[in-house]
């Protein structure tokens, strides 16, 4: 494992992390309704894997399974030293935000009522990075969630805090990011959005924030494992509409002529992407399944040419597919 300083904080993460959405089992709100029930062995045997095997870094929030993943990750590694990161959700449960009124999405108690709840299902101990689920640059010069990350830190429930940034939209937070008030900032970035690398990478560089590339497998279709006959019980039925799934599986096909050396996967392909210097400090990424970790964490050893690196740039696919109402 290889290890990294989220930017000014004194956390040293593993380069590759645990995402904790998976094995909470889905989230009970809007396009989050479609449930699963992650097999809670599987789950713990996995979150054990990844520790065993160097991963230091948990990423979860406080609406996966309505706490069920943060409680998991406390039940098996609560005595280990590790870095947590969760996350606050909008009192309104708009993702992305859209409520200018910052009063009506992250009023200065909700934040620290949401941010006690997890502080609670990780065991009582502190939250290393706390989050806010969703931002809107409309409200940098709000000080509700100013005196929330104050008290926060005073009362010694989380130590760093940032925000996680709309889907697909890493611009609406350059304001914030400018200012350098926040640690540290969560955004999608993988092969097909690279959007993050125009504006938002340069600007959390200069400010010495740290950045986590979340989504690096593009809800799997980066893992080169879906066809055209793929079909989903989960939100994702929503995300791959037929036409939209041939669309990705001719892309993710596109870029399969990389593995002709038979020595890597499309999945360690992607993880590397997101981790050359110009990009994030660390990626997290789902490991429901116990063999999955192995294969995630091969991926730091492997090298991408700068031909190869060029050829990957040139894949970025700018889009959307998620409902705009949500």
């Amino acid at each position: 494992m290889k290890y990294q300083t989220l930017g000014k904080t004194l956390l040293n993460v593993s380069r590759i992390g645990f995402g904790g959405w998976g094995i909470g089992g889905g989230a009970p709100v809007l396009r989050w309704k479609d449930m699963w029930r992650a097999d809670d062995k599987s789950s713990k045997q996995s979150l054990l894997n990844a520790y065993n095997n160097g991963v230091n870094f948990f990423d979860t929030a406080l609406v996966y399974g309505d706490g069920h993943s943060e409680k998991l990750i406390a039940d098996v590694l609560g005595d280990k030293e590790i870095v947590v990161a969760t996350k606050v959700p909008p009192m309104d449960w708009h993702w992305p935000a859209r409520n200018k009124d910052i009063e009506e999405v992250f009023p200065k108690e909700w934040i620290i009522e949401k941010a006690k709840e997890s502080y609670k299902n990780l065991g009582n101990r502190t939250i290393d990075i706390l989050f806010l689920h969703t931002w809107l640059d409309d409200w940098i010069n709000s000080a509700s969630w100013r005196e929330a990350f104050r008290t926060l830190k005073k009362e010694g429930i989380a130590k760093y805090f940032g925000i996680s940034i709309n889907d697909n939209d890493p611009n609406s937070a350059l304001k914030l990011v400018d200012t350098g008030e926040i640690d540290v900032t969560e955004v999608v970035y993988n092969i097909f959005d690279q959007s993050p690398k125009d504006k938002l990478f340069p600007l959390a560089k200069k400010r010495n924030i740290g950045i986590i590339a979340r989504v690096p497998l593009d809800e799997g279709s980066l893992s080169a494992t879906f066809n055209y006959e793929t079909t989903f019980d989960d939100w994702r039925k929503d995300y791959f509409t037929p036409d939209r799934l041939k669309t990705t599986v001719d892309k993710v096909n596109s870029i399969k002529n990389l593995l002709t050396d038979g020595k890597r996967t499309m999945t360690q392909i992607a993880l590397r992407f997101c981790l050359l210097p110009e990009a994030a400090d660390t990626t997290i990424v789902g490991m429901r399944n116990p063999n999955h970790v192995e294969e995630n964490i091969k991926s730091l050893d492997i090298t991408l040419t700068s031909e190869e690196i060029v050829y990957l740039n040139k894949q970025k696919w700018l889009r959307s597919f998620y409902p705009e109402d949500v």
